[in-house]
């Protein structure tokens, strides 16, 4: 079997594994040759799964080093075994890497696969880019001078200023700009393990509550702000939060946000005997030009708090499957794409590379810091292979992706719990509403999804 995806702990993320399944299934192959155990799955599950599978419709795997052919009857008992030593090898592997990880964040070593947008990683080192310094500076300075960040940002979007490098259909939003300025690494610093993967395979990138112990190193690379200002920011950041809870930053923030779902008209604010309304221009200037009524503001306020306490407990989990199921389709478009399959072989030696200079530097056979410099250019060269392989992959005619994955950020520095209608989160989350004949409202997100709440539509 020649594997040409990318050597993990999941099968579903090996596309190329997944195409000679899909082969065995149609008849295509009689028998399935592996090198090892290890190269055909790391995680048990997965290959005794899947080796069932084979042998159920006839096909037959055979590992060459451990002398195994899955035809025979006792095939399978010998698998789960050898499977089973793959899958802790693997884990002995990511525990090593996440020791070594974790030595260098303490020493102040590290280098990240990311550095924030302003820097960029030069000869294993993080330096300032000017071009995009200059563009946080202004923002901090933007902000200070008084400027909201929601008009940051739109500033940003006209001037078509980009996120990151090749990220042209992506727009500046109101939870990137506050992340930029609360990121202590535009001060020279570095807050290590904010994320971290969890032990269970397969792995999984989670944000750190406390679960892990973080690392805070001063002085790390070097600053784009400096620390007066910085802290000036966070002060003016807490006064605003605070008095957000009481005065709405936007007047108006449901104009021009209502469509009708009937005729298609845009509904507009109607005040009447001192209570709020929505309503359809065309039914507001005669009830026989659309039959839609009006909608009480507190009853729209009301459904999007239902909608939102939702998102916020439950929607994170169906975003990220949503995010994975896309991606998995756009990958098997490309699955014959030479491009991609060359590069699935520069990354797979890569991984090996990486796995190989673990294992020497766990029994003592390199050199720390000779260890710390391969380990960061092999690092900086499987991040390079990762991020062309994604520029391939990204056809360039639907942003959903990406738009999906900015929306679970989002949702992530969003609070818990909302107690009354914000009009700045509800311009982060939602793109806009039609509102239904029968008293619901469709909510379509940020990414295009749309989600229905039902209201009381007590005036007509």
């Amino acid at each position: 079997m020649a594997d040409e995806g990318i050597s993990g702990t999941s099968a579903e993320k090996r596309p190329d594994f997944q195409r000679l399944l899909s082969d065995c299934r149609r008849g295509r192959v009689d028998k399935v040759l592996v090198k090892s155990i290890s190269r055909f799955a790391r995680n048990a599950k997965d290959c005794l799964e899947t080796v069932r599978e084979l042998k159920s419709i006839g096909v037959g795997v055979c590992f060459e080093e451990q002398h195994i052919d899955t035809s025979n009857m006792s095939g399978e008992l010998l698998t789960s075994v050898f499977a089973a030593i793959a899958q802790k090898e693997s884990q002995n592997i990511s525990d090593n890497m996440r020791w070594s990880y974790q030595h260098r964040m303490k020493s102040g070593t590290f280098l990240p696969a990311a550095v924030p947008f302003g820097y960029v990683i030069q000869n294993k080192r993080i330096v300032v880019d000017e071009e995009r310094a200059g563009i946080v500076r202004h923002i901090f300075q933007s902000y200070l001078a008084g400027q909201s960040m929601e008009q940051i940002a739109a500033r940003l979007n006209r001037e078509e200023v980009p996120v990151r490098l090749g990220a042209e259909t992506r727009k500046w939003m109101h939870t990137a700009i506050s992340y930029i300025l609360s990121n202590e690494r535009y001060i020279g610093d570095s807050l290590w393990q904010k994320t971290y993967a969890t032990d269970t395979l397969p792995a999984r990138q989670v944000r750190n509550h406390g679960e892990r112990k973080q690392y805070y190193a001063e002085g790390t690379h070097p600053p784009i702000i400096d620390r007066e200002t910085f802290q000036a920011v966070q002060a003016l950041k807490n006064r605003r939060i605070e008095k957000r809870g009481t005065v709405q930053c936007q007047q108006f923030p449901l104009k021009g946000m209502i469509s009708c779902g009937v005729c298609g008209t845009l509904y507009r604010r109607k005040v009447w005997n001192g209570k709020i309304f929505w309503v359809c221009r065309n039914h507001d200037r005669g009830r026989d030009n659309c039959p839609s009524g009006r909608i009480p503001e507190d009853e729209i306020h009301a459904a999007f708090l239902r909608l939102y306490h939702k998102l916020r407990l439950h929607g994170a989990p169906i975003l990220k499957q949503m995010v994975a199921d896309l991606q998995s389709i756009r990958e098997r478009r490309m699955l014959w794409s030479r491009d991609i399959v060359e590069l699935n072989n520069r990354i797979a030696d890569l991984s090996d590379q990486d796995r190989m200079l673990a294992d020497m530097n766990r029994c003592g056979l390199v050199d720390p810091d000779i260890f710390i410099a391969q380990s960061n250019e092999l690092a900086q060269q499987l991040r390079a292979a990762k991020q062309k392989k994604a520029r391939l992959l990204d056809d360039g005619d639907d942003d959903t992706i990406p738009r999906t994955q900015e929306l679970i950020e989002t949702l992530e520095t969003l609070p818990e719990f909302l107690p009354a209608f914000d009009g700045e989160i509800f311009a982060d989350l939602v793109d806009r509403i039609t509102a239904e004949e029968t008293g619901a409202l469709r909510f379509r997100l940020k990414n295009d999804l749309e989600l229905t709440e039902n209201t009381e539509r007590s005036v007509r």
